[in-house]
């Protein structure tokens, strides 16, 4: 039997692994809820879309933002998952919470971010830039690349999320404009 196929043959039994690690995030032990989100950012990629239904679903904020930090630890393989999900889910608080899981995922979603915001939706438009802002630095030069993207959605963004940083961002941006100024 591959390997493939074995992980196929537990994906049930998994889920409900997961789903009971899920479940312990709401545990009055500050403690339990903790060895809840290490456990679930070790299983991984098989945690992703369960904690992303557990987020959309949950309506309590303690669940949401524990199971965010779970999505932030499991990091890469959450980012494409989270993105979508923040697509289609338009609740507010979903969203909020999404976008600090990927805020905290850091540089690695960066550019996932970006892209996403070339959206006619200007509410996903304003979690993906609080994401951003959230990562800091490693954001700023590729956003300072698509301040003249063909894209004038995205080129907006980019620098409205830029100025949104304030002396992380600013400076950047400036530093474009005169770069941009000189070569006129």
């Amino acid at each position: 039997m591959t390997q493939q196929n074995s992980r196929n043959d537990q994906d049930p039994s998994d889920e409900q692994k997961i789903n009971r690690l899920i479940a312990r995030l709401g545990d009055p032990s500050i403690d339990i809820r903790h060895e809840a989100v290490q456990a679930l950012g070790e299983y991984g990629e098989p945690a992703v879309p369960v904690l992303i239904r557990a987020l959309a679903g949950s309506v309590d904020n303690d669940n949401r933002w524990y199971a965010a930090v779970s999505l932030s630890r499991i990091g890469g393989p959450a980012i494409a998952p989270l993105v979508a999900a923040m697509r289609e889910n338009r609740d507010k608080n979903f969203r909020r919470y999404a976008a600090a899981a990927l805020g905290n995922m850091g540089a690695p979603a960066v550019e996932s971010l970006i892209t996403a915001m070339a959206s006619d939706d200007a509410d996903l438009r304003g979690c993906l830039s609080q994401a951003l802002c959230r990562i800091g630095k490693p954001a700023v030069e590729p956003l300072t690349r698509r301040l003249d993207d063909s894209d004038a959605i995205l080129s907006t963004c980019a620098s409205l999320t830029l100025w949104q940083m304030g002396e992380t961002g600013i400076p950047s941006m400036v530093e474009k404009i005169q770069h941009d100024e000189d070569k006129v």
